[in-house]
This record gives C-alpha cells, structure tokens and sequence, in this order.
C-alpha cells in the first residue's frame, strides 16, 4: 500500500538524518508525481503526503487544477522554458529548477504581473554532464547576486540532480560539492539570500544525501512505482 511505502521512506529520512546528527524535521519529501494520475496523488494525500513534484508545466496545471492545492505544497522540479514560466509563477510554492538569470527573469516577470513573489532555487549542475541542466559552479554566485536584485522572486537555496550511479556512494561527492557552494554563497551574506534548501536525492540515493545536508529529497518510484511513458 501507498501508505506503507510512504511511511517506510519517512522511517528511513529519519534514520539517515540521526545518523548524520541531524534534525530529522529539517527534512522534507517531495513526492514526484510526474506521469502519475491524479487519483495516485489523491491517496498520497489521504497517507499524510503533503508536497508533491512534476516536471512536465502541463501536466502538472492540469493536476492542480483537477487536485487542489488546500493544505499541500505543489513543487515545479523539471526542466522550464522561459516561454513557459507564465504557467509556473505564482501556481507552484517552490520552482526548483532555475538555471539562468534570463528564466529568473521571466519568472519574475509573471509573478509580477500576479502579485505574488515566486520562491526559487538555483539549479546548479554539479556532474558537469551536458545532459543536466544547471548553471556551472564558477557562474553560480554571480547568478544568485544578479537575480537577488529582483523583486519578485525570492532565492531560498540550491538543487542537483548528479550522474547516476548503482550504488548511491557514487552521488556522495556531487551532493558535497552542492553543500559546499551552499555555505559559500552563505558566507557572502548576500541581501535577499535565503541558502536554507538543498534539494538533492532521489528514490536511489536520498540517504546519502541527507547525509550531506539535502533539506528536500525528491522520491517517485519508492512511493508511486515505475512509470511507464507512452510515445
């Protein structure tokens, strides 16, 4: 049952966390919902899932739209195109994927155009692969210094998404390598720098990751299962 699989990966967030010395409440699961039917993120719901991560902008407005969003956080995980950054600020309570000061400023574009002011991470592509996106480590202050200047958005920390590895040790470096910029960027008391996310950590790895300072793990297939995708 989804409900026994979602306190399962809970029980194990907390052990990573007390074996790294850490709070286990400064640790929350995002459950990745892209390509899983609404009824599935209902019945997450009615197990006590209460933040919930597409990839996918149409999918994902269709979902909240049909879901609801009373009582949950809904996530923007995936890959965003400026063009479609309209559809995104001000519907999710975190974007977690932005890479360059053009998206960070379309996203605040549009969050100004609703009133709102739009909570973002900064994707940073630690593997170096250029199947990732991300922003390079050595761009990554001064992208954060650059779009700290706008007035609707809000920075409130780093996300990864590394190579994959069969055994989850293989990740630990990349997911070092983000707390280490994490505390750097932190040591530069940027105005309107909030570094208190670390997003990193998926069904494979999330363990280590909190091992290393993730603040938000993204978990799909532990909790929904394989997903299938249709051509």
């Amino acid at each position: 049952m989804m409900k026994d699989r979602i306190q399962k990966i809970e029980q194990q967030i907390r052990e990573a966390a007390e074996k790294a010395g850490r709070n286990p409440e400064e640790i929350r699961l995002v459950a990745v919902s892209k390509i899983k039917p609404a009824e599935m993120v209902k019945e997450a719901m009615d197990a006590g899932q209460r933040i919930f991560g597409e990839n996918y902008i149409q999918e994902a407005v269709a979902k909240i739209e049909e879901v609801g969003s009373e009582g949950i956080e809904w996530h923007f995980i995936g890959h965003l195109q400026s063009k479609k950054s309209k559809y995104a600020a001000g519907v999710f309570d975190l974007i977690h994927s932005v890479d360059s000061l053009k998206l960070a400023k379309e996203i605040n574009k549009q969050a100004a155009k609703k009133g709102v002011v739009q909570k973002i991470l900064i994707q940073v592509n630690t593997s170096g692969e250029d199947s990732k996106s991300g922003t390079t480590e050595e761009a990554v202050i001064e992208l954060i210094r650059e779009a700290a200047t706008l007035e609707n958005v809000a920075i409130k920390g780093l996300m990864t998404m590394p190579a994959f590895f069969d055994d989850p040790e293989g990740a630990r470096p990349y997911f070092r390598q983000l707390r280490l910029i994490k505390e750097r960027i932190e040591s530069l008391a940027i105005p309107g720098v909030e570094m208190k996310e670390l997003s990193m950590g998926m069904s494979g790895d999330f363990e280590v990751a909190i091992e290393e300072g993730a603040t938000l793990v993204r978990v799909g297939t532990a909790i929904f299962g394989a997903r299938s995708y249709h051509s």
